[in-house]
């Protein structure tokens, strides 16, 4: 009997601390997100959630709410409770160095995803995980060009001011319409990402601009889906009266390419959780990566938006 008791004691031993070993090397990530601004971004969040969750780690998740202050809130707090690493979607460019500084300090890795960052030192963060937005605008851009034939008159609703996105997508767009002396952007505005700013952005161009107005350059879907009501509610018909563009391509874009308000919109993917888990395991084992992981993006036609909608996981 004693024999017995002393193998479940030895028993009981060994799995406390295969349990307590497990709890030990197990991986906990921070994760600062912008918001919930967008269908794109809940997508993104739900991507990021669910990749953790299948590879076993923990994952402390904070909405900063579209506040820069509040991301930085949230690394402090991930350093303080020592997470292993650290993703990062950054709600602008500029402002990182001294909080992005004590992750170093405490050797916690940040992996930015969807957004970078403009600092001196590119060491303060281990590899940015995103997609090419400059190439996304060129895209834009071209097929607008061509949608027009080279000449007419664009207005632009832009992301959140200073956002790398926004940033970018302008310039990519801006540098292919310099090249049609005939076709100029005589409007452009910060529609937040939102679809209810983007409405309202766009009712102020239709109030100034009305018939003047040849296309709309959206730089997220949900803004172009605003100024698709918008443009209704003026008395115009969007994706005729007027042709819009715009990025991120959500089902709700291709629901509007199928109903002929929409004529294009570039892919932007936002199911970035594999490719961000697989940054956190190379930086924590030690291994170089590349400092951009691009993300590969092309464009969507409404004359193609039936055979594709079924096939979208956002």
């Amino acid at each position: 009997m004693s024999g017995k008791k002393s193998y479940i004691r030895l028993l009981f031993i060994a799995v406390f601390t295969l349990l307590f070993s497990f709890k030990a090397f197990a991986i906990t990530v921070g994760f600062a997100q912008i918001g919930a601004e967008s269908s794109w971004r809940t997508a993104e969040t739900q991507s990021i959630k669910e990749e953790a969750q299948k590879r076993g780690y923990t994952l402390k998740f904070s909405d900063a709410q579209q506040k820069q202050e509040n991301q930085i809130k949230a690394i402090r707090s991930f350093i303080a409770q020592g997470v292993d690493a650290i993703i990062l979607a950054p709600v602008v460019e500029t402002g990182w160095e001294r909080v992005l500084r004590e992750a170093k300090k405490a050797k916690i890795p940040v992996i930015l995803v969807d957004r970078g960052i403009a600092v001196d030192d590119d060491s303060l963060y281990y590899t940015k995980v995103a997609s090419d937005f400059i190439f996304e605008g060129r895209l834009a851009g071209s097929w607008l060009a061509q949608a027009l034939h080279g000449q007419g008159k664009v207005v632009e609703l832009q992301g959140s001011t200073g956002a790398s996105a926004a940033i970018d997508r302008q310039k990519g767009f801006k540098e292919v319409v310099d090249l049609f002396p005939k076709l100029n952007i005589i409007a452009t505005q910060n529609g937040e990402f939102t679809r209810t700013k983007g409405k309202e952005v766009m009712e102020a161009f239709l109030k100034a601009h009305g018939n003047n107005i040849d296309a709309v350059y959206a730089h997220n879907d949900d803004m172009a889906l605003g100024a698709i009501q918008a443009i209704k509610d003026f008395g115009m018909v969007p994706g005729e009266d007027i042709k819009l563009i715009s990025v991120d391509a959500v089902k709700g874009a291709f629901e509007a390419m199928i109903d002929g308000d929409l004529n294009a919109t570039v892919e932007c993917n936002p199911l970035l959780g594999p490719l961000a888990f697989d940054q956190v395991e190379l930086a924590l084992a030690g291994k170089e990566a590349p400092k951009w992981v691009v993300q590969d993006d092309l464009i969507h036609l409404r004359e193609n938006a039936k055979e594709t909608v079924a096939s979208r996981k956002y």
